[in-house]
């Protein structure tokens, strides 16, 4: 699973895009601008990047609340996806899905979800219309250390082993259910362990080093593709910012985030990396970073000038007329 330069820049780019979106989001929803709840992925970037650059549109991921980063790592399209957090009819979902329910199927993004352990029982059955199609595919569900602990995700693990599916459970543990330490909210001490238990490999990997999640997520990914049956992979990071926008993070320990920041970036820890290994220059590097700042700048212009839904538009796309029978 060796990477190119090209590779390389991808997994950089995409990371640094994702950073970038999350604190422009948050900027722009401190300011006023972006109404609603919205929970960043800033500081899990490399969790998300190091899992897509294995797959393709064909492939398909369940998200969760805090989904921008794995949509845009999975090819989202970001001016849609800032048009949708404005509530744009031009967004990905017309403005109707906002930030907790972005979609884009033609990309295999089966949806963001609300719904705490929504993802995995829907990546269950994604996976099980791959087997049957015989197609070689895979569905990914993200979860995050909160959602583990519920009976959907359990049930979704204990049949993707049943069917024997290509499904890959990922397994994000930032520390933090909302605003519950994980020593305080899981009954055991070690995930991992636990997830195993239901009968498939799980890989662990170091979520702020994308390399580590690369190569884990190469491992289960080939598991499930070669008809194994379901994988996981295990990544701990922690969250730059609180559960939501806004949050005012009194359960965190005094300087905890700025240890997270200075010791545990992804993007950090990739510029060193290469400063190590010379494949890219920090010039090319910063090259990339200017060239996003420029991407997310437009995405916003935009967004705020596009069109917003119209009273006529509110039932658009939300019933189905099956038809009357013939």
């Amino acid at each position: 699973m060796s990477l190119d330069k090209e590779d390389l820049l991808r997994a950089y780019r995409m990371m640094k895009t994702i950073r970038e979106f999350e604190e422009r989001a948050h900027t722009e929803i401190m300011n006023g601008q972006i109404p609603g709840f919205t929970h960043l992925y800033t500081g899990q970037e490399a969790n998300a990047v190091g899992i897509c650059e294995h797959l393709s549109d064909e492939d398909a991921i369940i998200s969760t609340h805090r989904g921008h980063g794995h949509c845009i790592a999975k090819g989202a399209d970001v001016p849609g996806m800032m048009k949708e957090l404005w509530g744009s009819s031009e967004g990905l979902c017309k403005g109707k899905g906002g930030s907790m329910h972005v979609a884009d199927v033609d990309k295999g993004i089966l949806g963001a979800n609300g719904i705490v352990a929504g993802g995995p029982p829907i990546s269950v059955g994604a996976a099980l219309a791959a087997k049957i199609r015989k197609n070689g595919k895979v569905a990914i569900s993200f979860s995050g250390d909160g959602s583990v602990n519920q009976g959907t995700c359990f049930e979704a693990m204990n049949l993707a082993v049943v069917l024997e599916v290509p499904a890959v459970f990922v397994i994000e543990n930032n520390y933090y259910s909302e605003h519950t330490n994980i020593s305080y909210a899981v009954g055991c001490d070690d995930l991992k362990a636990r997830t195993e238990a239901f009968g498939f490999p799980v890989f662990e990997a170091d979520g702020a080093d994308f390399f580590s999640v690369y190569e884990a997520a190469g491992k289960a990914i080939e598991h499930a593709r070669s008809g194994k049956g379901p994988a996981g992979v295990f990544a701990e990071t922690g969250r730059f910012h609180g559960h939501f926008v806004g949050d005012p993070q009194y359960y965190r320990a005094e300087g905890e985030l700025e240890d997270l920041r200075e010791n545990s970036d992804c993007l950090k820890n990739f510029r060193a990396r290469m400063a190590d290994t010379g494949e890219i220059s920090a010039e090319e590097l910063d090259a990339v970073d200017a060239e996003i700042m420029a991407v997310i700048e437009q995405s916003v212009v935009d967004a705020k000038a596009a069109a917003r839904p119209t009273p006529e538009q509110v039932t658009a796309d939300v019933y189905i007329n099956y038809g009357a029978a013939s």
